[in-house]
């Protein structure tokens, strides 16, 4: 083999790896995104039914088939795994919740109010939060106790 050729085949095999790890290490920055959340419920027809009805969330194929399990869209590529099995309600603090955004926190409330379904603001004394951003904030909770926040929030 000619002396440029081997020049060329070392030259490749020392820049290569150097390529390969750039080109992992770009990928590598980006930050996670959120894929699902689960909650484990004890009755999983009241849950998914809090969920379809009350949040109106739409309900999609699960993989499993096992009717353990009741999958939710959140987002775009959000999603709320509502899986059975939980033998008792755990208490969960409001600071522990996660959050959905709505076009109006007001029609939202009046929805509740139509489901009679409690909510308050994040103390616990009125209806409605106001955050020193302008966002609206309220705050219910699921069949097993989990807290959901609904907010107005432009993004």
């Amino acid at each position: 083999m000619k002396r440029t050729g081997i020049a060329f085949i070392l030259s490749v095999a020392l820049f290569l790896p150097a390529s390969l790890l750039f080109s992992q290490s770009a990928s590598a920055k980006r930050p996670p995104e959120l894929d699902h959340m689960t909650v484990h419920v004890r009755d999983l027809q009241k849950s998914s039914e809090f969920y379809e009805k009350v949040m109106g969330l739409e309900k999609i194929p699960d993989p499993f088939k096992d009717k353990k399990h009741n999958w939710y869209r959140m987002g775009p590529h959000e999603q709320l795994h509502v899986v059975a099995g939980a033998t008792e309600a755990v208490p969960h603090e409001i600071d522990v919740h996660f959050a959905f955004r709505v076009s109006s926190v007001p029609d939202f409330m009046a929805h509740l109010d139509h489901m009679q379904v409690k909510y308050q603001n994040l103390k616990g004394d009125g209806k409605v939060t106001l955050r020193p951003d302008g966002v609206n904030q309220i705050y219910l909770q699921d069949p097993d106790g989990y807290w959901i926040e609904v907010n107005d929030d432009k993004f």
